[in-house]
């Protein structure tokens, strides 16, 4: 039997790739990324905040050491998907910028707590100033928001955008041009919508990291 070609090519080959979330993030946007770009060739590093991180409270139900959890129940490590296969997890305090070619934000709540980390903003602002890719869907532009007004950077500022549609008077405000369509690339910029357009973003951050 042959190989199917498309995807099954590997296209991020020697690319390194850091999808940075936290509690009650979208679990489909975090595990449909690694997949896609684990299947294009890329090494995926899964950063989470610290338990001990300034505002990173528990989400629903919380315990004592609960485990990054999405919005829907998976974990960090994934249940379905087993660590050091197509992933590996890093405390994002920990993770240095250099080594990585990209930067992702999926959505869901997760951006709420990242957006107030000093360490997370570092982080992308490191690569976005060596015009490396930043990305983000759905909820994951509040970070890069966030990230132009505390770094001074331009992920967001004068940049073609897209974002969940709760997003967009945070965009406007925020200076961006926001257009509803499934995923945009905009420079080193790549934002996508809702999780339905997933297969747009991921393609669109191949295309990306590709021309890199």
């Amino acid at each position: 039997m042959s190989e199917s070609k498309g995807r099954m090519e590997k296209q991020l080959t020697g690319k390194k790739v850091a999808i940075l979330t936290a509690h009650e993030f979208e679990d489909i946007e975090v595990m449909y990324t690694v997949l896609q770009l684990s299947q294009a060739g890329a090494e995926i590093v899964v950063g989470t905040l610290p338990q001990s991180a300034l505002g990173h409270f528990h989400g629903r139900p919380a315990w004592p050491e609960k485990p990054i959890t999405g919005r829907f129940g998976h974990t960090i490590p994934f249940d379905v998907l087993a660590e050091g296969n197509r992933y590996t997890v890093q405390c994002i305090w920990e993770m240095e910028p250099q080594a990585y070619d990209a930067v992702i934000f999926p959505g869901g709540l997760a951006p709420d707590f990242l957006r107030i980390d000093d360490k997370t903003l570092a982080f992308a602002a490191a690569i976005h100033g060596v015009g490396k890719v930043v990305a983000a869907i759905c909820h994951g532009p509040q970070v890069l928001i966030s990230l132009d007004r505390q770094c001074g950077t331009d992920c967001i500022t004068g940049r073609n955008v897209t974002a969940y549609c709760a997003v967009t008077d945070d965009i406007l405000n925020a200076g961006g041009i926001y257009h509803d369509v499934p995923a945009l690339i905009d420079g080193n910029v790549v934002t996508g919508r809702v999780p339905d357009d997933l297969p747009e973003f991921c393609d669109a951050i191949v295309e990306a990291l590709s021309a890199g």
